[in-house]
Order: structure tokens, then sequence, then C-alpha cells
């Protein structure tokens, strides 16, 4: 493949890595080469633009400011996946053996050096440096258009979006640097897709499927809130159903696009007479307000869902040590701090859905949290099957936990589960963006002719629990609703909570953090601990996949059980 820098011809080769430049072909016009031109490892320019589908029609203002941020590589990336390999393996010496920040930056992170030419680069080229750590292997810069198209030799251009009506900016070619090394990423380049959280209203729902609202709901919910609704506490009594853990000792963190206001928080609790007993710390990531007020002017922020985040993690672990909403703008931003951050969130939900340029881009940082003995669990979407129109990202990235979503009833208010089906609009399948299958997903018995997932790709969700129309939930500084609002945007916290309460009986054992999940679940539960440790979701269909015996494409292995708390501390 040829492209072309400062009128020269490339060549280049796409490796795992990333783009690497092999030759210049220079001598043919009688120029001497200069200092090779170093390529980003990842994609940045969007495929609407690499193949013409969204037309340029002009050109972002050369004063406009700008806020990026660029993210360094792994040093040892070989090395890291071999250290992971071991790290999750009961048979290594290696097992659970997870290491800290300061550990990882020294085996894999960027070295001092590096880091810090990118800080000098930046700063020659006109930014203000504004963030950033090399523990968090980014640098966060702020700076005029000018600039970002002269350091990385790109034009920011604008163009209409092809299926959406608004202009969108973007580089019209891969960005290139004067460094000595490639960088891994710059976040924050372009605005094709705007991050979206996956939750959504019953209204809408019956509205989009020509409906009435009362028929959406099959049966009437047996929650302890107004109208029967189901409030996080009775997520707790329905999947764990126990007293003695409650998440103390334990940090939780949740991913926001937008910040929030406390008193909704402090409303949903006063509404159904309970209190909160966990700390909540709002942290800005890059710059990004906290804050999110329903009347600012010129601004309209809904914090729905950074509310229903905290009550269902809250209300599977009433007692954690900490709540973090780590807020920001860019991906790598906020997912940088989530793995610096102290104390460490060893619990993460992200309820959001958005579309990269390259869905490598957070590999580096999954990978780590895996080596840090984090959990990221990540909503699997509430449009049904995943698409290349229907995007799963980051469910279906291979690092993380996808959570897919049921229709819960339990035996009362307040009860114990009872039975649970697919609920109609869980996000799961084969992924979209191409990733390989990982390799606990290829151990016999987990893909077969019944769930119809593939041999070769990445299949989600991974596990599930109640997404559908039955919770209370408070927003916006007015509004609380009861059986409005469904998704996995409920079951991605859930899962995060839970998982604090297996953390917190290890720290009774006197043993490490469970870590990523995926490669234990998936060996256990093709034994005959999988019947004791999860509620297998046999019946209903999303899509184009039903829930059927064992993993499938719609619930994944199904909903927890107290007993899985059990077999994760052994």
């Amino acid at each position: 493949m040829n492209r072309t820098v400062h009128g020269t011809v490339v060549s280049l080769v796409f490796r795992r890595s990333g783009w690497v430049l092999l030759a210049m072909v220079a001598t043919a016009l009688g120029v001497t080469p200069q200092a090779e031109a170093q390529y980003v490892s990842t994609r940045h320019v969007r495929d609407v633009i690499r193949n013409g589908v969204a037309e340029p029609v002009g050109r972002l203002s050369g004063t406009q400011v700008m806020s990026l941020d660029i993210v360094l590589p792994l040093n040892d990336q070989a090395g890291l996946e071999t250290f992971l390999e071991d790290l999750y393996n009961p048979a290594s010496a290696s097992y659970r053996h997870f290491l800290t920040v300061p550990e990882f930056t020294a085996r894999f992170g960027p070295g001092q050096a590096d880091y810090d030419a990118v800080v000098q680069f930046s700063k020659t080229n006109g930014f203000a440096v504004v963030g950033g750590t090399r523990d968090g292997m980014e640098v966060q810069i702020k700076g005029p258009v000018s600039a970002i198209e002269s350091a990385f030799h790109v034009n920011m251009l604008t163009y209409q979006h092809p299926t959406e009506n608004r202009i969108f900016y973007g580089p019209d070619r891969e960005p290139t640097t004067s460094l000595a090394f490639p960088l891994w990423h710059i976040s924050g380049l372009d605005n094709y897709s705007i991050p979206h959280p996956l939750f959504v209203k019953k209204s809408d729902y019956a509205l989009a499927h020509g409906i009435g609202s009362d028929a959406v709901v099959s049966h009437a919910t047996t929650g302890s809130g107004p109208s029967a609704s189901f409030l996080g506490s009775d997520m707790r009594a329905a999947y764990y159903g126990g007293t003695a853990l409650n998440g103390a000792g334990q940090n939780l963190g949740l991913l926001e696009y937008d910040g929030t206001d406390l008193a909704d928080l402090t409303a949903y609790f006063k509404n159904v007479d309970q209190t909160n007993h966990v700390p909540i710390t709002l942290l800005s990531t890059d710059g990004t307000s906290t804050s999110c007020v329903d009347s600012r002017a010129g601004h309209h922020c809904d914090d729905t869902e950074q509310t229903l985040d905290m009550t269902q993690a809250i209300g599977m672990a009433p007692r954690l040590s900490s709540l973090v909403m780590y807020i920001g703008s860019t991906d790598t931003a906020m997912i940088s701090s989530m793995t610096t951050h102290s104390p460490l969130p060893t619990t993460i939900g992200c309820s959001w859905g958005w579309t990269p340029a390259d869905s490598s881009t957070l590999n580096p940082y999954f990978e780590k949290m895996a080596a840090q003995g984090q959990t990221f669990f990540a909503a699997s979407g509430d449009n049904s099957t995943w698409s290349s129109k229907n995007e799963a990202w980051p469910a279906d990235n291979a690092y993380v936990v996808s959570v897919g979503g049921t229709d819960l009833t339990t035996a009362s208010a307040g009860g114990r589960w009872k039975s649970e089906t697919a609920w109609v609009d869980s996000g799961g399948g084969i992924s979209p963006d191409k990733i390989a299958i990982p390799s606990w997903q290829k151990i016999s018995g987990v893909i077969n002719s019944s769930n119809k997932g593939s041999t070769t790709h990445r299949n989600g969700p991974d596990v599930s629990a109640n997404a559908n129309f039955t919770f209370y939930t408070c927003a916006d500084q007015t509004t609380c609703l009861a059986n409005e609002y469904g998704g996995t945007s409920f079951a991605a916290p859930m899962w995060a909570g839970f998982i604090a309460l297996v953390n917190q009986q290890l720290a009774a054992n006197g043993d490490s953090y469970v870590g990523f999940l995926n490669p234990t679940i998936y060996k256990q539960n093709v034994t005959s601990t999988y019947s004791t440790d999860f509620h297998d979701i046999t019946s209903g269909t999303s899509g184009s996949y039903s829930a059927v015996r064992g993993f499938d494409l719609v619930t994944g292995w199904g909903s927890p059980k107290a007993s899985l708390i059990t077999t994760l501390a052994r």
C-alpha cells in the first residue's frame, strides 16, 4: 500500500502492532531522504472518509483550540501477552500475582526518555501540556488546529455525516510525527462517533415497534420500589441473597462521558427510604466538567445514565469503600486514569457505547487492567444483534467482560430469584470489528451448533443480568420514574458491584483480586460447577440469536448465583 508524505512516496504494511514504515522511495525523484516520518500505530482516518462516502464540506479554523490525548505504546507487547497467560493459569506460579501500577510501568510501560520526548515534542510544536503521566502512558495537550496540522502532517477537514444530520471533523490522512519512535494513538482528532448511554426508554421502544407501552413488559414487576419497580437492592437480593458481603474495602469505578448531579442520587435513596453509605468521587480525567445540571445555559445535560449506574453498583455492594465516576471527553483519558488512580478501582462498569476509528485503540489499557487485577464490564447494547451498523464496541473487545440483558422475575418484593428469560433487545453476536476469538472461547464445549457462535471471531456477551423496563430511576433534578427505563446499562454496573463482593471475600481469605473474569469463568463453566454458579438462561430470543442451554449469544453464560462468589474465591 502506498501513501504520500510531503510529496514523497512511502510504502506501508499493516501488522498486528500497527502501520510500520518500510521504505521511502525517493531515488527516482533525485531526492535524498530526510529523517523518516513515523506513523502512529493505530488508524485515525474514518472508513467513510477513506472510501469517499463522507463528502468534505470545509476545513476547521486554524485558530480553533482542540484538546488531544497522545498515547505512547507498550514497550514489550509480546512479553505482556506471555505474562497474562501465566497470570490467569491456575497451574502457574504467577497465578493472580498482579502487578502494581509502578511495576507495570517498569516492565511494560513507556520508558522515561520516550515519555519526555513526547512532552518536548508537544511543547516544541506549540501545544500546552495539560495532563497525563508516564504511568498512564499518555500526554494530554491543548492547542490550535494549525499546530495539530503542522505537528501531525494532516489537514483537519469537515465532512457531512453519512447517517446523521450533522457535520463532523476529522483528519484527511493518517498522522505522522518527527519523533524517533511511533506513537500508539492520538485521541480527539475527530468527532464522527458521539458516545451514547446504553439505556432505553420503554415509551421509545414501544413507539419504534408500533406497540403500546403496556405491551412492552409482559408481566407485572416484583420489585420493592414505587409501582413494584426494581431497586438496586432488589438485584442484590435476587443475585446474591446474603448479608455477609457488602463490598467493604473495595473500590469501584464507573466510566462516564458526562458529569452528574448528586442531588438525583440523593433523591433516589430518599424516595425509596434507603440511605447511601458509599462515598462518591466525581473525577475529571481531562478537564471535562463533572457537573450535569439540566438547566445549564446552552447545554442540555441528562444524568439518567450516570445516576442509574451508581444506584445499581451501590445496590449490589452497599458498603463500598469508594465509588469513583471517571468523567471525560476522550476514552483514552478515562481508561488511563482508571489504570493509575489511587485507590485503584478493581471492578469497573461501562454503560456507554461509541465507535473508535480503530478497535484496537484501548487494547494496551485493557491488557494493563488484566495485569493489575482489574475487571472491566461493558454493556453489550440495547439494539439486539451486533452488526456493522449496530456497533458492539467496547463490548466486543477481547479483554473486557461483555454484559447482556435478561428479563428477571423475583419471588416477591425484595425477594429471591424466581425465573429469567432473555431480554428482547439484549446486544450480542459475533464481533463486527472482526476481533479474533480469544483462547477462552476456543475451549471445547463453548461454541457449538446450538448457539451458532463463531470459531474465528469474538462472541458476546459473556454474562448477563436484568435489563428489562422494570427499574426505578431518578434524573435531571425533577424526574423519578418507575418501570420506564431498561437496558444493559443497568446490567454492567450490577456485575461490577457483584465482583466487589467476590473481591471482598478474596481479601478476607488473604488472596488477590479475581481480576479479568473471562479466562476463569469459561474454563469453569464447561464443568459441573456451571449450574451451581450461574442461572442458565434457556428461553427468549433477541434478533438473530436465541438463549440456549449453556453459552449463547444473547445472555452469554447467564446471570450470577451466590455460589459464584465461593467458586471464584477458592
